[in-house]
Formats: structure tokens, C-alpha cells, sequence
């Protein structure tokens, strides 16, 4: 009998320190119009400015998975670090950065780091959890996405407190390092593993690879793809998208602001009830429907950009859905995965995926440009078809079966 004494203060903790860390990815990305006005940039600057920090990651991600450092380094103590330096980067952009370069390098830094904070993340909370692993990774990727959304809400206390000064951009970015402080402590001081931890794996960077030479899980990840070529974009253009929605009406600023952080933290609650259900009636069956869901909305939002408050429902429909599966994909990989390796299976997942993120991104202020909003995100919706085709073949297997104890 595995000893789970304390197991759900671990679980809460950890997340907890997962949705404070998370707060540095979008911390840029959410001052973007403030940045414009102060470096005067570019449409492709502004890109860059979330772009940097996917790179970043995905280089990160690459070298932690080809080095197994995942499983050959305490979780616990590459998430702290991690951590630590994330909120160091971030901070310096803060303290003395006047121009979009140095900015630039900054937060590919920043994402080097949050590699060593997401993919050690969900090993930590696969030490926890068996049966209920669909849930506790879903509670994990549910507070990702709140502190992914974080930086939005961030943003609306220098107008809420009357100061908004251009130079408040530097606020949102103390405040958002602040918060991955407060994560590395809570990682040092409260998180440990689970009794489902297993020994330290011995180095084989051949297991990279099996991200594709496995059926189950290429079919797994080919699933996760198809939900990145979508995700990151949404989250990174959806509150910009609205904020022109409500200006171009006449609303405030500050309503386009929560709203854009609506949109993003509605997720968390999204992931955590398709964690439960996908527990109980199959993580095959709950991915493809969260697909079909986001991929119609994102063929029709655009139309709805006259619209403000019709907008703001369907992007909050969108947002529970486009991540709602996330969690469910990373679970199928670790199920599927050998699990002396399940941290290298899941860092090598994120690298895959991520590097898709960065021609998504690229892609839509160019689209919205040549074709405007209406038809911007369409193009998105291509993502969720290929995921549920694969989702779809990898349900007909039977290793499907090694999934949620055996609910496809």
C-alpha cells in the first residue's frame, strides 16, 4: 500500500507554485500596447515578444529531454531553480531595459527556465497519482493557464489605481517575477514527491525518440499537436482581439482587459473538469470532444467582432475548451510512456509542441492584416481536425487500454 499521507496539501501546493511561476510567460505579451507606445514597435517586434519566450522554452525543453535531466535531477529541485532564475530574468527587463533587444534575449531566457518548470511540474504530479492522474495533471495545466492569464489581470491595477502611465509596464513585470519568487519558495520549502516516484533513470538520450517510434504515444502526441497549433495563439491574440473589439465600441479599456483575462483563466476550470470526467469516461473521448468544440468556435469568431459582449461569451466558451484537453494528452503520454522515462516522454512532448506554437503566432497578425479579425483565427481550427483524427486512431489501439484504467 503506497503511503498518500498528505497527498492532497502536495497536490494543492504544487499548483499553487505551478500558476505563480506561470505568471512569467505572458507578463511581456500583456503590456504589448504599452510597449508599442514606449519602443515604438513593429507588428513583427510585437510577435517576437511572446515568440522569444516559446523559442526559449523549446530549446530549454529539447536539452532537458536529450540529457534526461527530467529524470535524473530531483523534480523538485529543477523546479525550484528554475524558478528562481525566471523570476531574475523577468525582473531585469523591469529594472533596466529600455529597448526591444535586450528584451528579446531576457525572455528567451525566461523560457529556457519555465522548461524547467512546466514538464518537472507534471512528473511531480504523476508521483502523486494513478488512477486519478487525468485529474491531477488537469488540476496542474489548470493553474498553468490562470497564471498564464495572470499578467492580463496584472495590467488593470495601474489604470484601477489611476497611474497609468506608460511607465507602469514595469509594474506588471515586478509583479509577475514576484509571483515565480513566491513559487520557487513554496517548491523549496513545501513540495516533495510521491510514493509513485520512480528510481533515477541512467542517461540514454535515445529516449527523446520515442515520442515517434511508439505508435501509441506518436498518435498521443500527434493529438497534442493539433491542440498547440491552436492554443498558444488563442491565448496570445484573443485579448488583444478584444481590447480592439471594445475600443472600436467605445468601452473601457479596463472591461477588455478582464475580459482578456477571463477568456485565458476560464481554462483552468475547463482543465480540471476534464481531468475528472476523462479519469472516468476516457481521455480519448474528452480531447476529441473539447476539440470539436474550440476548433468550430475559432472558424466563427472573427464574425463576431462588432459585437463586444456576444464576442466576450464565445471566447469564454473558447477558452474553457481549447485547453480543456491539454492536460489529457500529457496524461496519455505518461501512461503510455515507459515510466523510468516519463519525465523525458513529457519534456519531449512540450519541445514538439511549443515549436509549433511559434508559426501559429507568427501567423495571425499578418492574417488579421490582409483578411482583419473575421477571418484571422480561422485558419487556427486546422489544429483541432488533425488532433481528433489522431485521437480518433490512437482510441481503435489497443494500448489504449493502459489509459485511465482502461476508459479509452
Amino acid at each position: 500500500m503506497q503511503n498518500l499521507a498528505g497527498k492532497r496539501q502536495s497536490l494543492y501546493l504544487l499548483a499553487l507554485a505551478e500558476l505563480f511561476a506561470m505568471a512569467l510567460w505572458f507578463s511581456a505579451s500583456a503590456v504589448i500596447p504599452q510597449l508599442t507606445t514606449a519602443w515604438s514597435l513593429t507588428g513583427a517586434e510585437k510577435s517576437w515578444l511572446t515568440m522569444s519566450v516559446q523559442i526559449g522554452f523549446v530549446v530549454g525543453a529539447l536539452a532537458s529531454a536529450v540529457l534526461n535531466l527530467a529524470d535524473r535531477v530531483s523534480a523538485r529541485v529543477l523546479f525550484t531553480v528554475s524558478a528562481l532564475l525566471g523570476s531574475s530574468f523577468n525582473a531585469l527587463i523591469a529594472l533596466s531595459v529600455n529597448d526591444i533587444g535586450p528584451a528579446l534575449i531576457l525572455r528567451f531566457l525566461t523560457g529556457i527556465t519555465l522548461a524547467g518548470v512546466y514538464p518537472p511540474g507534471m512528473k511531480l504530479m504523476a508521483t502523486w497519482c494513478k488512477e486519478d492522474r487525468g485529474f491531477g495533471i488537469g488540476l496542474l495545466v489548470g493553474a498553468l493557464t490562470i497564471g498564464s492569464a495572470s499578467p492580463h489581470l496584472l495590467n488593470v491595477i495601474p489604470e484601477l489605481t489611476g497611474s497609468a502611465s506608460v511607465p507602469n509596464w514595469r509594474l506588471v513585470l515586478f509583479l509577475a517575477s514576484a509571483l515565480a519568487l513566491v513559487s520557487a519558495i513554496i517548491s523549496l520549502v513545501f513540495v516533495r514527491e510521491g510514493p509513485y516516484l520512480g528510481k533515477a533513470a541512467q542517461f540514454n538520450w535515445r529516449l527523446a525518440g520515442k515520442a515517434f517510434s511508439d505508435k501509441a504515444v506518436r498518435l498521443a502526441n500527434f493529438g497534442y499537436l493539433g491542440h498547440m497549433w491552436e492554443l498558444y495563439a488563442m491565448w496570445a491574440w484573443t485579448p488583444l482581439f478584444l481590447l480592439a473589439s471594445y475600443e472600436n465600441a467605445g468601452l473601457s479599456t479596463v472591461s477588455a482587459r478582464l475580459a482578456g483575462f477571463s477568456v485565458i483563466a476560464v481554462g483552468g476550470l475547463g482543465s480540471l473538469l476534464a481531468g475528472k470526467l476523462a479519469d472516468n469516461l476516457g481521455r480519448t473521448r474528452i480531447t476529441m470532444i473539447s476539440l470539436v468544440i474550440s476548433g468550430s468556435v475559432a472558424l466563427i469568431v472573427g464574425f463576431f467582432f462588432s459585437s463586444p459582449l456576444l464576442l466576450t461569451i464565445l471566447c469564454l466558451i473558447w477558452g474553457f475548451a481549447v485547453v480543456a484537453d491539454s492536460a489529457q494528452f500529457s496524461t496519455a503520454v505518461s501512461e503510455l510512456s515507459d515510466p523510468r522515462y516519463v519525465g523525458t516522454a513529457l519534456t519531449m512532448q512540450t519541445s514538439m509542441g511549443f515549436l509549433l506554437t511559434l508559426f501559429t503566432i507568427r501567423m495571425i497578425p499578418p492574417l488579421e492584416q490582409w483578411l482583419g479579425w473575421q477571418y484571422a483565427f480561422m485558419i487556427l481550427a486546422l489544429g483541432p481536425m488533425f488532433g481528433f483524427l489522431s485521437m480518433w486512431r490512437l482510441r481503435r489501439l489497443p494500448e489504449a487500454s493502459k489509459m485511465a484504467s482502461g476508459n479509452k
